[in-house]
């Protein structure tokens, strides 16, 4: 009886595991092989992007921030070239970010969910196109490698966070 009980149990456990959507992906690492690692995941917790700072020279992404709610992550990069700063609409995210990029980052476009492109850069170099592999998904937090420059990077998609309200 109780093995019963237990089989029947297990069964629908599993069974429930299998129905439940998945919503986190990870498109990346874009760039080359240089830098020292960086990683903004704790920064999620303090809400969604709401912002970005991007500093560029003629030719490369030289260094960012991103503000995750009302909270700036670290800089990360150098300090040469000029620096652009954009705000995101409440409410709105970003659902895919391409770019170029050869041994450093070169041009990095965020489009958001309310068709806005935003772009940064040069256009030279290799492509690639960031997408969510799951829907209803946006950009969470990035991940990279920084020196002197953006040497690489990487997105990370989730859900927006339901428990958040925006200022």
């Amino acid at each position: 009886m109780w093995t019963t009980a237990l089989l029947a149990l297990l069964c629908a456990s599993a069974s429930a595991t299998e129905i439940q959507p998945r919503a986190s992906s990870y498109s990346g690492e874009y760039g080359g092989g240089g830098g020292e690692r960086f990683s903004q995941s704790g920064n999620q917790l303090d809400g969604p992007i709401t912002a970005i700072r991007i500093r560029v020279s003629s030719y490369y992404i030289v260094g960012l921030q991103v503000r995750y709610g009302t909270v700036w992550s670290d800089y990360v990069g150098g300090t040469s070239g000029d620096l652009d700063e954009i705000f995101l609409y409440p409410g709105e995210s970003i659902v895919q970010v391409s770019g170029k990029y050869k041994t450093y980052l070169r041009k990095l476009v965020f489009v958001t969910d309310k068709f806005r492109f935003l772009s940064f850069g040069t256009d030279k170099g290799t492509s690639f196109n960031a997408v969510p592999l799951y829907p209803n998904t946006v950009l969470r937090f990035i991940s990279g490698r920084s020196g002197s420059l953006i040497d690489a990077i990487g997105f990370h998609w989730d859900l927006y966070p339901s428990d958040y309200e925006s200022c």
